[in-house]
């Protein structure tokens, strides 16, 4: 058997029974999609359940507010995603008439659609010929035939892509592109790959030159930005707190968190006393190491002061409510430690 046929064969014993699996649902497919962008299977599989739960239909997401949909999307980051995820089903329920598309000519041109996405929906559900490119075709592909070439440089892309279209099948072409996918999940492994049981051992060029651990190649990330934040959490006699909605672009545009101060490194008590330029009774740290939350650009050096006043001039949340907002994963973390 060739290539291709190997991976389909593979697949219709190896592959796993995941629900997104039995349909060729646009709706259903896109959203596994979205959800399953830069998120393991295993976090991403209870997320897809309850907003498919909850959401069925694209009218269903469509007629949602936004608030309500980052707050099931609450903990599975890259939060953008799902506020394209609502603006698209808008826009198809309100533009299209509720019928989403399946050619990748038109699901291109959506937002949050890029051509990883296009062509898993238009190949499982129209059987489209196009190729996918994600990190698991990726690493089967360079490993398998041997490829140096950067993957995350523009001509390691165009040539990856050009090698990912010229192994597409004649039929069955979303099933070869689930294959290729799960393959590179289950199989091709980035660490340690079990490669003495692997379908391809006898043809792979990386096993043969002993370059399973060096292959694919990734040019080097830009440095990542360390910032230190301080939250200031307000603690009224009347068991009230503040909350505030990220307004404008960022990855956390949206949610809620607590109003903050950004220092040039961690501070300690007396120096952010010196910063509060409010009454107060008498304030604590919550956490004497800084709590370090790892995005990808950046690094989050957090600390929670916690502040305590005889009101907050109606400004403030009950803490009873406090869980109904959607709230990055570093402040829902607080949240239930701190035990409102």
């Amino acid at each position: 058997m060739d290539f291709t046929a190997i991976l389909k064969h593979w697949y219709s014993v190896k592959k796993r029974n995941l629900p997104w699996r039995l349909t060729k649902t646009p709706y259903l497919v896109w959203l596994s999609e979205i959800i399953l962008q830069q998120t393991q299977v295993n976090q991403g599989l209870p997320y897809y359940e309850k907003i498919s739960a909850k959401y069925p239909t694209v009218y269903d997401l469509a007629n949602a507010k936004e608030q309500e949909v980052l707050k099931l999307w609450q903990g599975l980051g890259y939060y953008s995603r799902a506020r394209n995820l609502h603006f698209t089903a808008i826009y198809i329920v309100e533009n299209l008439k509720g019928e989403f598309p399946t050619s990748y000519q038109d699901l291109i041109k959506l937002k949050g659609i890029g051509d990883y996405t296009a062509s898993a929906i238009a190949s499982i559900c129209n059987d489209e010929p196009c190729a996918v490119l994600d990190g698991n075709v990726f690493r089967v592909l360079s490993r398998y035939f041997g490829i140096n070439t950067p993957i995350n440089s523009s001509e390691g892309k165009k040539e990856f892509k050009i090698l990912a279209q010229s192994l597409i099948p004649k039929s069955d072409i979303g099933d070869y592109n689930q294959a290729i996918m799960e393959f590179g999940a289950k199989q091709c492994k980035p660490k340690s790959p079990n490669c003495i049981v692997c379908p391809l051992n006898n043809s792979c060029k990386a096993l043969q030159t002993k370059k399973v651990a060096y292959l694919p190649i990734k040019l080097k990330k830009l440095k990542v930005r360390v910032r230190y934040i301080n939250f200031l959490v307000f603690i009224s006699n009347d068991k009230k707190t503040i909350l505030e909605k990220r307004e404008g672009k960022g990855i956390w545009q949206g949610l809620f968190q607590f109003p903050f101060l950004e220092t040039k490194k961690s501070y300690n008590e007396n120096e952010i006393s010196r910063l509060l330029e409010f009454n107060y009774k008498e304030f604590t740290l919550y956490n004497t190491k800084d709590i370090v939350h790892k995005l990808s650009h950046q690094h989050l050096h957090s600390k929670f002061w916690i502040i305590y006043l005889d009101d907050l001039d109606n400004k403030g949340i009950d803490f009873s409510e406090i869980r109904n907002y959607p709230v990055p994963i570093l402040i829902s973390n607080f949240i239930e430690n701190f035990n409102f």
